[in-house]
């Protein structure tokens, strides 16, 4: 039997990388899947497209969930399409790394909305329609174990999302909902093509020190979600869960 089987899934910013990779390997685990974005609706459309072509379930339901209307919308969207939710996976995110010198408010704000305060908005519309059993994963990053220079910002973000989730596993621990972070090392994926890490001797100087010798792959991680996601780790909750091959 399929791991997911008959339960029903939303996964913010899953239009491209880590977020399309777990809608896709929840689908073919037989979760019915909303796929969030923000901006890229072709995006989404194209992973559902590849969901539907594999003959699983998903929908793309456009929200700016840093605001809270638009959070409960995307919830509010599962519950209309598909009558429930049992897992929560809150992947969207952004990075961009300055030094102190060249931090600003907007820096700051643009960070902490997304990758901490939509987490909090989107959970919280969520839990609502929760039962025994569900999952919440939130997509932290293994930087807060690394803490590189100039990213000071983002990595608060990150730490931030640990201690968040440590708190929700106790507060929702009583309705046997779980919540876990799984922290991803450097993955290989639109956006760090984007920012120039892949090929940059950034990356070389990681794979160098990982003991797995190379990158994530989005799959890497989508293996690890859906563990989360699953009955299978029913005795896992408030947990911290670096993926970045031993680095």
């Amino acid at each position: 039997m399929s791991k997911l089987n008959g339960k029903v899934a939303v996964i913010t910013g899953g239009s491209k990388g880590i977020g399309a990779a777990i809608a896709k390997s929840f689908a073919a685990e037989g979760a019915s899947v909303v796929v969030n974005y923000a901006s890229s609706k072709a995006g989404a459309e194209k992973v559902v497209a590849a969901i539907t072509a594999a003959g699983g379930k998903a929908i793309a339901v456009g929200g700016d969930i840093t605001k809270a209307a638009e959070a409960q919308g995307v919830i509010d969207a599962a519950i209309k399409n598909y009558g429930r939710l049992d897992i929560l996976v809150n992947n969207s995110g952004i990075y961009e790394f300055l030094p102190i010198e060249q931090i600003t408010e907007e820096h700051f704000h643009k960070h902490f909305n997304l990758n901490v305060l939509a987490l909090l908005l989107t959970t919280q519309a969520a839990v609502k329609h929760m039962g025994e059993g569900a999952s919440i994963i939130n997509v932290g990053s293994n930087i807060t174990r690394l803490k590189p220079a100039t990213t000071a910002v983002y990595t608060g973000t990150k730490g931030a999302v640990d201690v968040i989730t440590s708190v929700l596993a106790k507060e929702l621990g009583s309705r046997k909902i779980r919540v876990n972070s799984l922290n991803p090392g450097l993955v290989e994926t639109e956006g760090t093509h984007a920012v120039g890490v892949i090929n940059s001797d950034f990356e070389r100087a990681l794979v160098s020190q990982t003991p797995l010798g190379r990158i994530g792959q989005p799959g890497d991680i989508a293996a690890v979600a859906v563990f989360l996601a699953s009955d299978d780790s029913n005795w896992v909750t408030g947990e911290v869960l670096p993926v970045g091959g031993g680095l």
